[in-house]
């Protein structure tokens, strides 16, 4: 079984990555601290599958056999503790081996026309800048800087799922990781899904992810054919959605309002911070069996 501080490492960096030095946990820095992460981790409410959960109050999930879930409340600890930004509203879901963890976040901002084409480029530019500028917040947490190196996955929509994806190569301290995102629209807004993963494990994982979401459905007159004149449309269209969906196009606010939104609301930064989340699950699943 791995130390405390192997199993630090592996939560912040992606599994494909072979750091020197490990993000969180500093030369001269205790075991007890390692021994502190691995309580707080511990005494959050992970829920076992196979069973269904709700995500929010409008859609509903199957975990699998295997996989372990956490609620919005022990989702925002996990981020926390991870590094990560949080808005409280997220669920995760990770399956028992290494290969990824994802998060899901319905954004109630209105029914998404999907009749928009998409500029890939600009939109990895506009990907780019954000990601640049909000690296000074996350030096002031203490936090390592994240870069985004271009698309693994270019963004494409899928008219028969009704599911935009995309996929992201991010870099950190050296290591490189995957962001793989996946808009499920809705009658009412749209569910987001972030799954974080290694670069040489992206289409595995994508096709473990899909059967996920084989098992994620809008409850009945939620889905996006239910539709009806008057509900509330988007401001926004697809390509805002690669961006943040509303953040992106709320440019009055100011620029850190839309970094921030960016980052909360429409997706996260977690390739370095969270892919090594199924370590820590397997090793849970690991210590109810024994």
């Amino acid at each position: 079984m791995k130390s405390s501080r192997d199993l630090r490492v592996s939560m912040l960096l992606t599994l494909a990555c072979a750091l020197a030095a490990p993000a969180v946990f500093a030369a001269g820095e205790t075991a007890a601290a390692a021994d502190e992460y691995d309580r707080k981790v511990n005494e959050l409410a992970w829920i076992k599958g196979p069973t269904s959960v709700p995500v929010g109050n409008n859609s509903k999930l199957t975990v699998p056999d295997g996989y372990l879930f956490l609620d919005a409340a022990n989702t925002a600890k996990f981020d926390e503790l991870n590094e990560n930004f949080s808005n409280g509203k997220d669920v995760m879901i990770g399956p028992a081996d290494h290969a990824w963890a994802a998060y899901l976040q319905f954004d109630d901002g209105g029914y998404v026309k999907d009749n928009e084409k998409i500029d890939a480029d600009a939109l990895l530019k506009t990907l780019q800048e954000n990601t640049e500028a909000n690296n000074e917040e996350r030096q002031k947490r203490g936090w390592t800087a994240l870069h985004i190196k271009g698309w693994a996955v270019p963004p494409a929509y899928n008219q028969s799922t009704k599911r935009l994806e995309w996929a992201t190569t991010l870099q950190s301290n050296g290591g490189t990781g995957v962001n793989f995102f996946t808009k499920v629209l809705g009658r009412r807004g749209h569910t987001s899904i972030v799954m974080a993963t290694a670069p040489s494990r992206l289409s595995e994982a994508e096709s473990a992810l899909n059967t996920v979401l084989d098992g994620y459905s809008f409850n009945s007159g939620e889905s996006y054919a239910e539709w009806k004149p008057g509900d509330k449309v988007a401001e926004y269209g697809l390509a805002a959605l690669v961006l943040g969906g509303a953040a992106a196009i709320a440019t009055k606010k100011g620029l850190w309002a839309v970094i921030v939104g960016f980052l909360v609301k429409g997706w996260k930064l977690v390739a370095i911070a969270v892919a090594g989340a199924g370590a820590f699950l397997r090793k849970l699943l690991g210590k109810k069996k024994e």
